[in-house]
C-alpha cells in the first residue's frame, strides 16, 4: 500500500511539473487539489520521526498511536480553512567558534511538520522548473559538495579572479512577508496552500512561557522555511544576477548559492566592484541587509598570473576556507581547508561528549567516537583537506585520554598507558569522502 501511495504522489508531482515547464509565466490556482488522505500518509513517511517536539510536546510515536485518524482530522482543518497554525517552540544553538553565541530555531509541532511537508511537496516541483543551476541548498539531489565542486571550477578556470562574500544580516528573521507573497503569487494562487502559508509566517513564537510574534521572518527549523527561503532569494539574487547583470559585465562571472549563503566570482575587478555597489540597493529593496563588515570583496588572484598583486586573499564558504596552494607536481591549485571556527566547534562538541559520557565502557566511548569521525569525514573529508582531518583525528585523541584521565582520582592513564588502549581501540583513519578524481571518472 505504502508503496503504491508513493507512486500515486510521485505521478502527481510530475504532473505539476509537466505543468509548470509548458507554462512557465502562470500562475496556478489548482494545487491543493493534489494534497488528499495519501499525500499526507507520504508526507508523514518524509517527516523525521527524531526530531525534538514543539509546544504540545506531542512526539511522532504518540501521534502514530491514531495516525489515521489524525491525519484525516487534519486534511479536514487544512481544507475548511480551519486548521490553526500553533507557534513554533524557540530553541537556541551554538553559533561560532566560541560557543557563547547562539542561534535561534524554531520547533513545530509534528503534526505542524506533516502538513508543512505536505505543501512542500507541491510546491517543490512547480519550483524546480524555476530554479536556477547557480543554487544548491535544499533541492533534491543537489548538495553542500556540488556548490563546492562548482565554485572550485570556476575559480580554477578563472584562475580565482575577484570574490564578493556575500553575508545577509539575520536573513531568517528579516524576510519581508509582504515581498514574499508578491513572489508566490506570482506562481501560486491556490487559496488554500496561500492560507496555510500565511499562518505559518504568523504563527508565532513561544519561548519562556510567552508567545510573541514576530511581523517579519520564517523561523529557522520550519519544514517550509528552506523553500520559502529558496524563492525569496531567487528572485532577490539569482534570477537578477543572472538574468539582469551578468549580460552586462564586461568579463566572465558565476554565482553559487546554498540557502543564504552566496559567493559570486568575477575574472573583471571592475565588474566586482560595480556590483558590490548596486547589491545593497538590491536587497535593500526586499527589505533585507547585507552585513557591512562580513559582506567582503576580496582579490582571490592565483599566484604569478599577470594581474595578480602581493596579498592575495582567502575566503570562507560552507565550512571551507578557500586558498591558493601549490599540487603535488608544484602547480598553483585552489585548495581548501576545514574552516577554523567549524574546526574549533566540532572538536569542542566531541570533548563535551568525552565530559558527559567518560564514566561509560571504553569500549561503548569508542564506538560512539568512532561514529562521530565517520560524521565529520563524511562533509569534510574533500580533496586537499587530509591535513585538517588528520588533526582533528589527533585532537579527538587528546580530548579522549583527557576525559578518560578524569573519570576518577585513583584512575589515572597517562600517555604511555592511554598509547596502548588506542592500539586496542583504534579510531577510524582518514578518509576523503569527496573526492575530485572519483567525480571525474
Amino acid at each position: 500500500m505504502d508503496t503504491m501511495e508513493s507512486k500515486d504522489v510521485s505521478t502527481k508531482q510530475r504532473r505539476i511539473a509537466e505543468l509548470a515547464r509548458i507554462h512557465p509565466e502562470v500562475g496556478f490556482t489548482l494545487l491543493a487539489h493534489h494534497i488528499d488522505l495519501e499525500w499526507l500518509y507520504e508526507a508523514y513517511e518524509r517527516t523525521r520521526k527524531d526530531g525534538a517536539v514543539g509546544v504540545d510536546e506531542q512526539t511522532a510515536e504518540e501521534y502514530a498511536w491514531e495516525l489515521g485518524t489524525n491525519l484525516k482530522s487534519l486534511l479536514e482543518r487544512a481544507k475548511s480553512g480551519t486548521y490553526k497554525a500553533p507557534p513554533v517552540r524557540r530553541v537556541h544553538i551554538p553559533k561560532g567558534s566560541s560557543g557563547k553565541e547562539k542561534r535561534p530555531i524554531g520547533v513545530p509541532t509534528f503534526e505542524d511538520k506533516v502538513l508543512q511537508r505536505a505543501v512542500q511537496m507541491v510546491l517543490e516541483p512547480l519550483y524546480e522548473q524555476e530554479f536556477l543551476d547557480c543554487s544548491y541548498g535544499f533541492r533534491p539531489k543537489r548538495s553542500a559538495h556540488e556548490a563546492l565542486q562548482v565554485l572550485w571550477e570556476h575559480l580554477m578556470e578563472l584562475g580565482g579572479g575577484w570574490i564578493i562574500d556575500l553575508d545577509i544580516r539575520k536573513f531568517f528573521d528579516t524576510m519581508d512577508h509582504a515581498h514574499l507573497r508578491d513572489i508566490l503569487k506570482k506562481r501560486v494562487r491556490d487559496g488554500m496552500l496561500l492560507r496555510l502559508i500565511g499562518k505559518w509566517l504568523k504563527a508565532g513564537v513561544w519561548e519562556k512561557g510567552s508567545v510573541s510574534c514576530p511581523e517579519q521572518g520564517t523561523p529557522q527549523g520550519g519544514v517550509i522555511s528552506p523553500m520559502l527561503s529558496n524563492i525569496y532569494l531567487h528572485e532577490v539574487l539569482d534570477k537578477w544576477f543572472m538574468e539582469v547583470v551578468r549580460p552586462r559585465l564586461r568579463g566572465r562571472a558565476y554565482l553559487v548559492r546554498f540557502a543564504d549563503d552566496a559567493v559570486l566570482v568575477f575574472s573583471d575587478e571592475r565588474d566586482a566592484r560595480r556590483v558590490r555597489e548596486v547589491l545593497p540597493k538590491r536587497f535593500g529593496k526586499y527589505g533585507l541587509t547585507l552585513h557591512p563588515e562580513k559582506t567582503r570583496l576580496i582579490r582571490f588572484e592565483r599566484p604569478g598570473s599577470p594581474t595578480e598583486r602581493k596579498g592575495s586573499g582567502s575566503f570562507n564558504f560552507l565550512g571551507f576556507t578557500h586558498y591558493w596552494g601549490h599540487s603535488r607536481k608544484g602547480n598553483w591549485v585552489v585548495k581548501r581547508k576545514t574552516e577554523k571556527s567549524r574546526f574549533s566547534r566540532a572538536l569542542r562538541a566531541v570533548s563535551e561528549w568525552c565530559k558527559r559520557n567518560r564514566h561509560l565502557p571504553v569500549k561503548e566511548q569508542h564506538r560512539a567516537l568512532g561514529r562521530k569521525l565517520w560524521g565529520h569525514y563524511s562533509y569534510y573529508g574533500i580533496t586537499g583537506n587530509a591535513r585538517s582531518l588528520g588533526n582533528f583525528r589527533y585532537q579527538v585523541w587528546r580530548v579522549w585520554c583527557k576525559w578518560l584521565n578524569r573519570r576518577s582520582r585513583g584512575n589515572h592513564m597517562p600517555w604511555e598507558k592511554f598509547y596502548l588502549l588506542r592500539g586496542r581501540y583504534p579510531l577510524p583513519p582518514v578518509r576523503v569522502v569527496h573526492s575530485v578524481y572519483a567525480a571525474k571518472l
